[in-house]
C-alpha cells in the first residue's frame, strides 16, 4: 500500500495529531478529576500535577500542529477551483467542488465543512489554555475544586470540538478525498 503526498498529509494530520490529541485528553482528563487533595498524598499530587503537565501541552501541541497542517497544507487542496469546463466526471481531485456539484452532497461542504474549519480552531486554543493555567497552578490544583471543575470544562469542549471536527473530516474524506 502507498500514499500519495496528499494521503500521507491528511492522515498526518487525522491518524496522527488528531488521535493523539484525543489520547493526551484522556490523561489531562484523568489527571485533573484525581487532582483532589482529599485523595492524595503531596507526593502524589506532584505525580498527577506533572502528568497533567505532560498531557495537557501534549494536547496542546497535537491540536495545534492537527489544526495548522488542516488549514495551511489540506485546506488549499480541498478548495482548489476546477478547470473552467469540467464535467462532474472530472471533479474527482478538486473535492469541494465535487460534493457541491450534487444536491444530495452538497451539505457535506455547507454544513459539515464550515463548521469543522471553524470550530476546530476551538480546539488548540481552549487546550493551550488548559495548559497554561495548569502550568501557572499546579501546586494550587488540588485544593481549588472550582479551577479544576472549569479547566475540565473547557478541556472537555476542546475536546469535544475536536472529537466533531475529526469526525465531520473522515466522513468529509470518504465522500470527497483529498488525492
Amino acid at each position: 500500500m502507498t500514499l500519495t503526498s496528499r494521503e500521507f498529509w491528511t492522515a498526518l494530520h487525522g491518524m496522527i495529531f488528531g488521535a493523539g490529541l484525543l489520547l493526551a485528553f484522556t490523561g489531562s482528563a484523568v489527571s485533573l478529576w484525581s487532582m483532589r487533595s482529599e485523595w492524595t498524598t503531596p507526593a502524589g499530587r506532584a505525580a498527577g500535577a506533572r502528568c497533567l503537565l505532560a498531557g495537557s501541552w501534549t494536547m496542546a501541541l497535537f491540536a495545534w500542529l492537527a489544526v495548522s497542517i488542516g488549514t495551511f497544507v489540506i485546506y488549499p487542496w480541498y478548495r482548489a477551483a476546477p478547470p473552467a469546463g469540467s464535467t462532474p466526471s472530472m471533479l474527482a481531485g478538486y473535492p469541494k467542488s465535487l460534493l457541491i456539484s450534487k444536491p444530495e452532497t452538497a451539505d457535506w461542504h455547507e454544513f459539515a465543512m464550515e463548521w469543522k474549519e471553524h470550530v476546530g480552531w476551538l480546539a488548540p486554543i481552549l487546550a493551550t489554555a488548559v495548559a497554561v493555567v495548569a502550568t501557572r497552578y499546579r501546586g494550587a490544583l488540588a485544593s481549588e475544586a472550582q479551577l479544576r471543575q472549569t479547566m475540565l470544562v473547557l478541556l472537555s469542549v476542546a475536546f469535544f470540538c475536536a472529537a466533531v471536527a475529526g469526525l465531520f473530516g473522515a466522513f468529509l474524506n470518504k465522500m470527497a478525498p483529498v488525492r
